[in-house]
């Protein structure tokens, strides 16, 4: 009888490990696609082809943009551009992801900015053509806008 027991209970311990991991799993990624390519101009820095990574938990979202071709007219250390990167909402409107994240990047290197946080709601459909890109360095700001949509397409979140 206490070898019955003993199973039992290893069963339920077991049984109670399993349901633990599952509710203490990493959730999928929501937003797809998970990476864009877009060309860009910029005010300063030049232009060209640029990726953004999107990730999103919930309603939190990050993109991240980073590009061989737009560059940097100075050395930047890390973490010293703030950046804005307002996209097109389909539909209208817009979502906006804000942060000063930049790896320390040397003069005339591709410049990458991110992880920007963002609100996304589910359902948000989201593109870098009718958006733009603010990066304040040194107080001077530098807008980017892309001349097209996004490709393979714009982020849906859900």
């Amino acid at each position: 009888m206490r070898r019955k027991r003993l199973g039992i209970a290893a069963a339920l311990a077991a049984g109670s490990l399993a349901a633990t991991g599952l509710a203490l799993a990493p959730t999928a990624a929501a937003v797809d696609p998970l990476t864009a390519t877009i060309n860009a101009t910029c005010t300063i820095g030049g232009g060209g082809a640029a990726t953004l990574t999107a990730t999103q938990t919930g309603t939190a979202a990050t993109i991240t943009l980073s590009s061989t071709a737009i560059t940097a007219p100075l050395p930047l250390a890390q973490d010293s551009i703030a950046s804005t990167l307002t996209m097109a909402k389909a539909g209208g409107g817009s979502v906006v992801f804000t942060g000063t994240k930049n790896p320390a990047i040397p003069m005339g290197g591709g410049v990458t900015v991110g992880p920007l946080n963002g609100t996304v709601a589910s359902g948000d459909t989201l593109d870098a053509f009718g958006g733009s890109l603010n990066m304040v360095i040194f107080g001077i700001t530098v807008t980017c806008t892309a001349s097209a949509p996004q490709s393979p397409g714009p982020f849906v979140f859900s």
